[in-house]
């Protein structure tokens, strides 16, 4: 079955879910820069962050969701991970909550939204040729009518659930309904549809206090972004101009990142005020919105990123080229994607030396298992039978941002002593068998409370 995606019902156009069709070029701005980008677009699909071809990788490039290859998978599992604890646990009282992406609810909020509409029901349609042309627009429209709509952002859902979880609270305010997932968004006002990792953060709070919890945020998101970054500069906060703001806005902030094509937002924080809540509770709906000790209904500060262009741009903050010299004097430029080690997809490889034999691929399936055990992500090098050079190896796990190869070898087996490279620095140290599942818990524990 295909999948017809229409932006409105009332336009009776049709928009196929075809992004090759809605490509935004980027010009960055030397070439030193466009360098930079190819560089960095070409070692994601080399190193499994984002699977091959230019339309995927010009989604990622965009910002939208795309096909992630296993590191890029779990780097961006790690981003969200990340957020859900920063926003659910920095302040008390905001909740998680989980809304369906499609609604065969009618909406009457007269906003333009994408459909779903099953090929076969329109193909019959279309195939009645004794229709005038307006019996067919009719005809359309009432289909569209029926069809469900997917989500363009995930405030709706938070904004429905408000009045049962504020029984939650005790009808305290304030309080933040938190959530993410898939939305489809009409990329650069092309109307065809993309699909976007959304984070989402509701807080409501009295109307006296919405600006100062806007200017809270806005703090607490910009240190969060930078607490990640190799760059942090790189990251930095904005009014969004007034004739950008959204209707019901009062005020925003954007946070974004400067990639080298230019600046891309990567969260917006707007102050709503009350208005689309009420909206959402009308009529009988509206009784159980008991209004504070001021008479006034809560206060909307609504915070929704990007995670697909947050893990771009942490790719890009991250990637290092740097030149470095071989065991024969040939300087060769190294790549490194200095991940932050609570983002880094994965923390450790486990490799043997040359002349591997069954003993050390035993000891590195123990390691292997310990580690997992630990939770620490592990890529298992001892498993790749083509013989590598440790220098090549180094290359590969640097550009996967590995941070630590371990090297087992004939030593361990006599001493219990193995070797350990740190990605940042490379420097290669000596380290007991028994330490090292130790050392790397307490490494990753302390970069994550820094």
């Amino acid at each position: 079955m295909f999948t017809y995606c229409v932006r409105s019902a009332l336009s009776g156009r049709l928009c196929v879910l075809n992004t090759s069709r809605c490509r935004r070029p980027f010009s960055a701005s030397s070439s030193e820069d466009l360098d930079q980008v190819r560089t960095l677009l070409q070692l994601c699909v080399d190193r499994q962050y984002v699977s091959p071809g230019p339309a995927n990788t010009e989604l990622f490039q965009r910002g939208m969701s795309c096909s992630y290859g296993p590191l890029g998978m779990e780097l961006r599992r790690n981003l969200l991970e990340q957020w859900w604890h920063s926003v659910t646990r920095s302040t008390a009282q905001v909740l998680g909550i989980n809304t369906l992406n499609s609604s065969t609810v009618s909406e009457t909020d007269g906003q333009e939204r994408l459909r779903i509409v099953e090929s076969g029901s329109l193909k019959q349609i279309l195939g009645e040729q004794e229709l005038s042309k307006e019996q067919l627009i009719k005809r359309l429209n009432m289909l569209l009518q029926r069809s469900p709509s997917v989500r363009g952002n995930l405030l709706q859902g938070a904004l429905e659930q408000f009045v049962p979880l504020w029984g939650l609270v005790n009808k305290k305010l304030p309080f933040g309904l938190a959530e993410t997932g898939l939305c489809f968004l009409a990329s650069d006002g092309s109307g065809c549809p993309a699909e976007v990792m959304q984070t989402s953060l509701a807080w409501f709070c009295s109307p006296r206090t919405s600006s100062q919890w806007l200017d809270h945020w806005t703090r607490q998101r910009l240190k969060w972004w930078r607490k990640f970054a190799l760059s942090p500069s790189d990251f930095s906060s904005s009014d969004v101009p007034e004739e950008e703001l959204e209707e019901v806005a009062s005020r925003g902030v954007r946070i974004t990142y400067s990639f080298p094509w230019g600046p891309e937002p990567l969260e917006t924080l707007l102050s709503r005020g009350s208005t689309e809540l009420l909206n959402t509770h009308k009529g009988a709906h509206s009784k159980p919105l008991v209004r504070d000790g001021r008479k006034s209904v809560p206060h909307v500060v609504s915070v929704t990123g990007n995670m697909d262009r947050g893990v771009m741009a942490y790719l890009s903050n991250s990637l290092q080229q740097l030149k470095k010299e071989d065991s024969k004097q040939k300087l060769h430029q190294r790549k490194v994607l200095k991940l932050h080690p609570v983002l880094a997809p994965v923390k450790v490889a486990l490799d043997i030396g040359r002349g591997g034999t069954m003993e050390l691929r035993q000891v590195c399936e123990g390691l292997l298992q310990e580690m997992m055990e630990a939770e620490i992500s592990v890529w298992p090098g001892y498993l790749n039978t083509l013989p590598t050079s440790m220098e090549q190896l180094n290359a590969k796990y640097d550009e996967m941002g590995v941070l630590f190869t371990v090297v087992i070898s004939e030593n361990t087996l006599e001493s219990g002593l193995l070797q350990v490279r740190r990605r940042d620095t490379t420097i290669k140290e000596t380290m007991h068998i028994s330490e090292i599942k130790n050392f790397l818990s307490r490494y990753i524990s302390a970069a994550d409370n820094v």
